[in-house]
C-alpha cells in the first residue's frame, strides 16, 4: 500500500469549506478563516492559486459563473474525487489524533503516579 502525502492545510480547509455547499472565492476565504477560528487567512494569491490547482487536479469544479456588481464570480463545488480526498485526509488526521491522545493518556497516567 502506498502512503499518500498529507494534504497541505490550505487545501484541507478549502475542501472542508466546500463540503457542505458550493461557494465563491471570497466566501471561501471567509469560511476558511471561520473554520480555523481566524488562525488561517488566505491571501488572494494563495486562495486563487490553490483553487486553480484543485480545479486542475479534479478535486473541485466550477458549478456556475455569475456576474455580481459587474464583476465575474465563479462558484466552486467539490467533485466526487474531492469528497474522497477530504474523507481520506479526515480519516488520516483522526488516526493521528487517536494516537496522540493515547500517548498523552500514558504520559498523564505516569505523571499522576508521580514517576516523572
Amino acid at each position: 500500500m502506498t502512503k499518500k502525502r498529507s494534504m497541505q492545510e490550505p487545501t484541507f480547509l478549502l475542501l472542508t469549506a466546500l463540503a457542505d455547499q458550493p461557494r465563491h472565492g471570497y466566501a471561501l476565504g471567509d469560511e476558511v478563516a471561520a473554520i480555523s477560528d481566524g488562525r488561517v487567512r488566505l491571501g488572494a494569491g494563495t486562495l486563487y492559486g490553490t483553487l486553480d490547482r484543485l480545479l486542475a487536479e479534479g478535486l473541485i469544479r466550477v458549478e456556475r459563473e455569475e456576474t455580481v456588481d459587474g464583476r465575474p464570480r465563479r462558484v466552486f463545488a467539490l467533485t466526487p474525487a474531492g469528497t474522497r480526498a477530504l474523507t481520506d485526509e479526515s480519516e488520516r488526521l483522526r488516526a493521528a489524533l487517536r494516537e496522540a491522545d493515547r500517548r498523552l493518556a500514558t504520559t498523564r497516567n505516569r505523571l499522576a503516579g508521580g514517576t516523572a
